[in-house]
Parts: C-alpha cells; structure tokens; sequence
C-alpha cells in the first residue's frame, strides 16, 4: 500500500504570493513617503496696521483649533514695530482652518496688561478684525481657511 503525501504548501506558490505581498507593501512605504513630502504648504503674511505707537512688541499667534484659540497657539512670532505697523511670515503652513491673535505689548514684559477688572490696557486683534462682545473675540469670527495658495491677513485696529 502506497501511501500519497499530503502537500499542504507548494513551495513555488508560497514564495511567489510572499514575495508579492512584499512588493506591495514596500510600494505602500512609498508611496506613503511621496504623499507626505507633495502635501502642499503655504505662507501666511501678517500686516498689523493701526497701532497708537512704535513703543514693544507685537506678540502674534497663529491657531490650528478652535479648542487651543487664544490658549495654545501652534506657533508664534515676536514682531518688532515700525512706522506703528508689524509684519510677519509664518512660513510652510498646512492646508487647514486657522485664526490670529496678537498683543502689542507696549511694556515688553511679554503679557497683555489688564485693570483690575480684567479689561486689557494694551491694543490687541484677531484675524478677520474680530471683536468680542464683553469677552474675548470668538473663533468663528476670528478663523480663516488655507487652501493650497499663501495668503495675506491684514489686521487693523
């Protein structure tokens, strides 16, 4: 009596479906890799105008979430004044949603100064010109969209 041996695996099948699998995943890598470096970044020019002196600094912020407006900002920038107007760069940006915020902080010592009620003593601004009602500007007010070209934010006060 003969007995046939059971073949669970052709060695030839499982090599080649292997060695695909692993063509496909290193060209998933790739690809990834390629995708992340195109992702189209972009510059956003800041222009304050309207300031009362050249005295301090402009202490600006860029937001990416309404959760983090006017707490955490994604990045920031210390302007210094001339001609009572301050610009700025922020540079390689993603596309995505985002308001300013800025003080001019007159004294340099790098906070917005407030009276004793908690009413600011110093200029400040958002993008978009927001304002509050009794409290600070809103984030829907204050947000702006990037969409793959730089833009310019002019804010006057």
């Amino acid at each position: 009596m003969e007995q046939e041996s059971l073949q669970i695996f052709d060695n030839n099948k499982y090599v080649m479906t292997m060695s695909t699998i692993v063509k496909i995943l290193i060209l998933l890598i790739i690809n990834t890799s390629f995708s992340d470096a195109q992702e189209i970044k972009q510059d956003i020019t800041v222009s304050i105008t309207g300031l009362y002196s050249n005295r301090g600094q402009l202490l600006v912020g860029l937001y990416n979430t309404e959760e983090h407006f006017l707490d955490k900002r994604f990045k920031s920038e210390i302007v210094e004044i001339s001609n009572k107007t301050g610009t700025l760069v922020f540079t390689n940006i993603p596309k995505g949603t985002y308001a300013i915020s800025f003080i001019h902080d007159e004294n340099s010592n790098g906070k917005m100064d407030t009276n004793f009620l908690g009413i600011p003593k110093e200029d400040y601004g958002c993008s978009n010109n927001a304002r509050g009602t009794l409290g600070p500007p809103k984030w829907k007010d204050a947000k702006f969209e990037l969409k793959g070209q730089d833009k310019v934010i002019t804010i006057s006060l």
